[in-house]
C-alpha cells in the first residue's frame, strides 16, 4: 500500500469523518445533541468519538455527560449496530489510570452510560507513565477478550512510548494497539509529524487526528481574537492562532475560493491526504455544520492545492 493511500481500519465505517463527541452535554444540550447525531447518520457517518472525562472540566459535571448523551441517543434510535464508538480513559493521565482494576472499572461505567455491551475502540487517553507496560497490555487484553472491546487504541502517545507499548504486546502474545489519535491539523502538526507518522505508517497503526478544525479556528469565522473573547473555547483558539496561524489562515481562505469548498472542508480534506491518516475527527453543534463536514470526506485536494496549503 502507498503511504498516501486511504488507511483502513476495523473500525472505520461510512464516511472519511469521525464525529467529536466533547460538545454533547457540554456546548449543546441532549436535543441539540440528538439532531447533530442524527444528521451525521444520515449523512453517511457511522464513528462517534468520545471519552469518559468528557465534560468533566465544566463547573458541576463530573465526566460522562458524552458518553450519556451518545448512548441514550443510541438507544432511542436502534442503531448500535450500524456505529462504531470509539471511547478513552485516563484523561490527563493521573498515576495508575491505567492499572487493570482501574480500566475495569472505567470501562464498566462506560459501558453503562454508552448503554451497550461493547465499544469498538478503546483508547488510552493519555499515558500514565507509571504502570508498568505489561500491566497496561493485560488492562486492555482482559475486557478484549470477553468481546467487551473490539480494538485498542492511544491518544496523546509519545513515539517511543507507542513502540515499547505494542513490543510489549507482541513479547506477550497479545493484542497490540491499532490506532492513534495525535493532536493534528494545519496550525498544530508537530504531535504527528516526524517520529510517530513514521512509525504509525510503517506499523500500520491507524490515525484519527483529534482537533481536525483547530476548535473551529481553522473554519474561517475568526478574524480576530476578539471573535472569541468569552468563548468555552478561548484558550484554544489562542493556540491555534499563534506561531503563524493567522498566515496558515488566509492561505486557506484563498484555496477555498479557488477550490469552491469552504475552509472547514478544505482543511479536513488535507488532512486526510497526510499519510497514515484513517480520517480526521471534527465535531459540530448544527445540523448545518455536519453536513458540510461530511461533504468534506468525499473532497480530494491535487498536489498544487497541497503545496499551497504548506
Amino acid at each position: 500500500m502507498d503511504s498516501n493511500d486511504p488507511v483502513d481500519h476495523p473500525c472505520l465505517s461510512g464516511i472519511r469523518l469521525v464525529l467529536g463527541g466533547n460538545v454533547f452535554g457540554w456546548t449543546i444540550d441532549r436535543d441539540r445533541s440528538f439532531a447533530v447525531l442524527d444528521a451525521f447518520y444520515e449523512a453517511g457517518g457511522r464513528m462517534i468519538d468520545t471519552a469518559e472525562g468528557y465534560s468533566a472540566w465544566v463547573p458541576g459535571h463530573e465526566g460522562g455527560e458524552s458518553e450519556a448523551v451518545i448512548g441514550a441517543w443510541l438507544e432511542s434510535r436502534g442503531v448500535r449496530s450500524e456505529m462504531r464508538i470509539g471511547t478513552k480513559t485516563g484523561m490527563g493521565g493521573p498515576p495508575g489510570a491505567l492499572k487493570p482494576e482501574a480500566v475495569a472499572s472505567a470501562l464498566r461505567g462506560s459501558l453503562e452510560r454508552l448503554r451497550t455491551d461493547y465499544v469498538d475502540l478503546y483508547y488510552i487517553h493519555r499515558d500514565d507513565q507509571v504502570t508498568p507496560l505489561d500491566e497496561v497490555v493485560s488492562a486492555f487484553n482482559a475486557p478484549l477478550q470477553a468481546g467487551k472491546i473490539r480494538e485498542l487504541g492511544v491518544s496523546n502517545y509519545a513515539p517511543a512510548r507507542l513502540t515499547d507499548l505494542n513490543a510489549t504486546a507482541d513479547r506477550m502474545q497479545l493484542r497490540p494497539f491499532t490506532a492513534a489519535q495525535p493532536l493534528c491539523n494545519l496550525v498544530a502538526r508537530q504531535s504527528y509529524e516526524g517520529a510517530l507518522q513514521d512509525l504509525c505508517v510503517s506499523q500500520g497503526v491507524a490515525v484519527m487526528p483529534y482537533y481536525g478544525l483547530a476548535a473551529g479556528f481553522l473554519t474561517g469565522k475568526y478574524n480576530s481574537a476578539a471573535d472569541w473573547k468569552g468563548s468555552p473555547r478561548a484558550s484554544s483558539l489562542d493556540e491555534a492562532s499563534a506561531n503563524g496561524g493567522w498566515s496558515i489562515l488566509e492561505r486557506l481562505r484563498a484555496l477555498s475560493q479557488d477550490v469552491g469548498a469552504s475552509p472547514s472542508q478544505i482543511a479536513l480534506a488535507w488532512l486526510n491526504a497526510q499519510p497514515g491518516i484513517a480520517a480526521p475527527l471534527a465535531s459540530a453543534t448544527s445540523v448545518t455544520q455536519v453536513e458540510e463536514l461530511a461533504r468534506a470526506a468525499t473532497l480530494e485536494l491535487d498536489a498544487e492545492q497541497l503545496r499551497r496549503l504548506g
